[in-house]
């Protein structure tokens, strides 16, 4: 499933921030591939190499600059704002608040004041930070605290994005949840590739996250663009899965056995030990008290009904996406050989 024919006959102009991060970067690739011409927010040109053609004009800035940004937001006609920080587990938080939440309001409140027609905002079903089991929509509403500052600060900048809504700012929130595929270089490929050469001891048991291939998502993102209504919020996620079901799959695709479960119980006690730890100790962020937080039986689980019925959002199947993603990964491991 690749979508390079055009979504729409009319051209338009847009921009685009985190143009060069995982999902920004398709987006950009789809637009481009559809026609369009697309202003792509970069701190570093180095790390454009994947976006470069002939429709992509290299906008060179920062989130946290809102000035920067305003060359290139000048005569779009809509914008997605798809950067930001979403590591788990680092000793170094700040991200959150400068990219995050003061990103956001930057961008956004740009937007504004040019007078943009439509924008795309990407917030996460990770601002639900747990929801115990339930495949929620897009009117369930989280209350508690967060398990990780990613989390919180998604979480502050969603309410930011609804406040500007509310003051008229024409934008559509979409909600990615758990994105894979070739060029992921998030803590999911860490585990496939653990998995792959054997490294992988353990797995949690009961933790559960709705599983989207890149292009499906990137498509879900041009698709809000598009059909899309001003104020509504739209949850781009694929299907629900615990990480054993994942494994039990991974070892159908490959006849590499799935790694053991742990309790999640053990893990919340592992997560309050590394809380002490890290006190005193630099700690590896997959052992870190967060990183263990959120995933001690966890669940970030959300229905896309509602994108499906007004986008025709239609994502494919785990089986299809995953094989297509470790075929991938057993690729690049092979040439290294």
């Amino acid at each position: 499933m690749v979508y390079s024919r055009p979504i729409k006959v009319e051209k338009m102009k847009y921009f685009v921030t985190g143009a060069t991060g995982f999902i920004g970067q398709e987006v950009v690739r789809q637009l481009s591939s559809a026609g369009h011409s697309v202003n792509a927010l970069v701190r570093d040109v180095r790390r454009a190499e994947k976006i470069k053609s002939p429709s992509v004009n290299l906008s060179i800035g920062d989130v946290t600059n809102g000035d920067s940004m305003r060359a290139g937001m000048q005569g779009v006609e809509g914008i997605f704002h798809i950067a930001g920080w979403y590591k788990v587990g680092t000793r170094d938080k700040s991200g959150g608040e400068r990219i995050n939440i003061l990103g956001t309001r930057n961008v956004l409140e740009l937007m504004k004041e040019m007078h943009i027609p439509k924008g795309v905002y990407t917030s996460t079903l990770g601002i639900y930070s747990d929801t115990h089991g339930k495949l929620v929509d897009e009117t369930y509403s989280f209350i508690g605290r967060h398990l990780s500052e990613y989390d919180r600060t998604k979480a502050e900048a969603h309410r930011i994005a609804l406040e500007m809504i509310k003051s008229g700012l024409p934008l559509v929130i979409v909600m990615p949840g758990v994105v894979y595929g070739p060029g992921d270089t998030s803590s999911l490929r860490t585990v496939f590739i653990n998995y792959l050469t054997g490294k992988l001891p353990m797995i949690p048991c009961g933790t559960a996250f709705t599983y989207a291939h890149i292009e499906d998502v990137a498509h879900a993102h041009i698709l809000a663009m598009e059909k899309g209504k001003i104020g509504e919020t739209y949850h781009i996620c694929g299907e629900a899965a615990t990480v054993e079901s994942l494994m039990r799959l991974a070892n159908q695709i490959t006849g590499i056995p799935a790694p053991r479960c742990m309790s999640p119980n053990l893990i919340k006690l592992g997560a309050r030990l590394m809380d002490i730890f890290e006190a005193f100790l630099p700690v590896p962020e997959s052992y870190s008290s967060e990183n263990l937080r959120v995933i001690a039986g966890v669940t970030y689980l959300g229905s896309n009904n509602k994108a499906q019925r007004e986008l025709g959002y239609h994502p494919r199947s785990m089986q299809e996406g995953i094989r297509e993603t470790l075929l991938h990964e057993i690729k690049l491991l092979n040439e290294k050989l």
